[in-house]
């Protein structure tokens, strides 16, 4: 009796374990399909997520140049901004928009009324957000911009022809002492040493800053120029006490960061560069510019001759050592910040490849004419 007992027993727990194995067997499979299915949708998700954000990250429409005007009320919040430029059918989508401004760490950005095309990049928009707005509507305003590298005379060439100012109007403008004072007395940390220089053409050269800006028609040229210089010295506030660290004045900076912004095309080029301009004068050799003997001529010419050399200018870089009297056009934020960080080398040559732009850099005077042979004089 107790071995069929024990048999019985045996039996049903047999039974019982492999119920229980099959019971396991269904649970896994079951966990499999669950964990598939979550990573199908996971992957769907995913995919539909990097495609809604990458669509927002592009402009609405690269074909319409069509201008929207908007207003960004003062306080509004970088999610607000992005949300009336999506009701106004300037970009995609807003959210993406006040997450792209926060990931780049987009701040500073002005109340006023803007105009914006569909055709137009976060990246570019954001930048105008940042250099302010017009305190009225915009419906009988121009937009002008200036160039990065452009020098006092192009940008009132520029104006003439975009505006109902005149050139002439422009620079006496940029002449005025009188004006200036009042600029100086605005941006201290700014123009102080501009107003300290001696020898210059402008003293407003370099602090114009190249950028889109808003004509309105009721506003003056005095209006126009304290807009470019009240962005400049907003680009500039927060590296006036690096500047300072450098042992440097802001005048030094903006006329090598001029150099810079015209001798190198690419960032890396330019910090290569500016740092070549710091070589050259800590060994007290003269920075030889091409572009200082131009602005010395007073010309623009894509070469620059033996003869031209000899201009007797205190611009003239190749004959006078320093950094020479201020500024020779308007420079970029980027060259700017070329200036402030420099990348560390021990060239004191360098030259383009006149077909490619390619840089290449020497340490002595030979090595130099040898890539001025190869790279500049090879189809002569």
């Amino acid at each position: 009796m107790e071995d069929d007992y024990e048999g019985n027993l045996s039996e049903e727990s047999n039974l019982k374990r492999a119920e229980r194995r099959k019971e396991d067997r269904v649970v896994r499979k079951i966990v499999y399909i669950l964990t598939i299915g979550i990573l199908i949708v996971a992957g769907v998700l995913a995919i539909s997520g990097y495609n809604y954000v990458s669509a927002g990250l592009k402009p609405l429409d690269r074909n319409d140049k069509k201008l929207v005007q908007v207003e960004v009320p003062s306080g509004s919040s970088n999610r607000q901004i992005g949300d009336i430029l999506e009701d106004g059918d300037v970009i995609r989508d807003g959210m993406v928009f006040n997450f792209y401004t926060k990931f780049k760490n987009l701040t500073n950005f002005q109340a006023g009324y803007y105009q914006f095309s569909p055709n137009m990049t976060l990246d570019q928009i954001s930048k105008e957000l940042q250099q302010g707005g017009s305190a009225e509507p915009l419906d009988d305003a121009s937009k002008l911009t200036i160039p990065e590298g452009y020098d006092v005379d192009q940008i009132a060439s520029l104006v003439a022809k975009k505006t109902d100012f005149k050139k002439e109007d422009f620079i006496k403008v940029i002449k005025d002492d009188k004006f200036f004072d009042q600029l100086k007395a605005q941006y201290p940390d700014l123009l102080t040493d501009a107003g300290n220089a001696k020898d210059v053409r402008y003293r407003l050269e370099g602090y114009l800053f190249p950028a889109t800006y808003n004509v309105h028609k009721s506003k003056s040229l005095e209006d126009l120029v304290t807009q470019m210089v009240d962005t400049t010295n907003q680009v500039l506030t927060p590296y006036y006490s690096q500047i300072k660290e450098k042992g440097m004045t802001v005048q030094e900076v903006m006329t090598l960061a001029s150099l810079v912004e015209k001798e190198g095309v690419t960032q890396s080029d330019r910090k290569n560069i500016a740092q070549v301009f710091f070589n050259r004068i800590a060994t007290g050799m003269p920075l030889q510019s091409d572009i200082s003997i131009l602005y010395a001529l007073g010309e623009h010419k894509e070469f620059v001759y033996n003869k031209d050399l000899e201009v007797d200018s205190p611009y003239n870089l190749y004959k006078n050592t320093g950094y020479g009297p201020g500024p020779f056009d308007n420079p970029s934020q980027e060259a700017i910040l070329a200036v402030l960080d420099p990348t560390d080398n021990d060239y004191v040559y360098f030259v383009a490849d006149i077909s490619t732009g390619k840089v290449y850099y020497a340490k002595t005077y030979e090595e130099h004419m040898e890539l001025v042979e190869k790279y500049v004089n090879k189809d002569k």
